[in-house]
C-alpha cells in the first residue's frame, strides 16, 4: 500500500474534520437555541447579535476557524486529492452521528451502509 499522503497528514486531516464537524454541531445548536437564523433579512442583525452573545456559538466559530487553520496546514504539505476526500468523509461521519445523537435526525441502516462504503471508497481511492 502505497499513500500519497503521509499518516501525520490523515491525522491532521481527521484533526481538522473532527473540530469543523463539532463546530458545525455547536452552530447548529446555538441556531436552534435562539429561535433560527436569517428567516427574516430585515432583522439578520438581530440574529446575528443573538448568536454572538451565545458562548458556544462563539466557540463553534472559533473551533470552525482552528479547524480550517489545521486544514491549511494540510493542503500546504499534503496530497490534496487523498486528504480532501478523507476531511469529507469523516465530517460527514461525526456530523451524521452528532446529529442523530444530539438533534434526534433519523439515521438509518441505509445512511450506516453508505458510510461504509465512503469509507471503503476513499481506502480504495488512496490506493491511486
Amino acid at each position: 500500500m502505497t499513500f500519497s499522503i503521509s499518516l501525520r497528514g490523515i491525522l491532521l486531516v481527521v484533526l481538522a474534520a473532527g473540530m469543523m464537524a463539532i463546530a458545525s454541531l455547536m452552530l447548529r445548536y446555538s441556531i436552534d437555541k435562539v429561535g433560527g437564523f436569517g428567516g427574516d433579512v430585515a432583522h439578520l442583525h438581530e440574529d446575528i447579535i443573538r448568536l454572538l452573545l451565545q458562548p458556544v456559538f462563539v466557540l463553534g466559530v472559533l473551533l470552525y476557524g482552528s479547524g480550517t487553520l489545521v486544514w491549511m496546514r494540510v493542503i500546504a504539505t499534503e496530497s490534496l486529492s487523498i486528504g480532501y476526500p478523507i476531511l469529507v468523509s469523516s465530517s460527514f461521519i461525526v456530523i451524521s452521528l452528532g446529529a442523530a445523537a444530539f438533534f434526534h435526525e433519523p439515521f438509518s441502516l441505509m445512511k450506516g451502509l453508505g458510510m461504509v462504503i465512503i469509507i471503503v471508497g476513499v481506502f480504495i481511492a488512496a490506493q491511486g
